[in-house]
């Protein structure tokens, strides 16, 4: 493992993505690995944040990023 671990309990596979939720707006957020790891985030390999699904009512924002 190089980078930061996937938050999924018995992955070990390297975090990818950073997923954070916007509960006031009901809303998932997942994009690039963010810089450093935040308290409130959670960090997915590329399995989990590929399989992410979210609350019945919850909107996934998908975030990519460019070249």
């Amino acid at each position: 493992m190089t980078g930061r671990p996937c938050s999924k309990v018995a992955c070990g596979d390297d975090a990818v993505s950073t997923l954070t939720y916007v509960y006031a707006d009901s809303m998932a957020v997942l994009g690039p690995l963010s810089q450093t790891a935040e308290p409130h985030s959670y960090d997915l390999c590329a399995r989990h944040a590929e399989r992410l699904s979210a609350p019945r009512g919850w909107q996934v924002v998908r975030l990519v990023q460019l070249g």
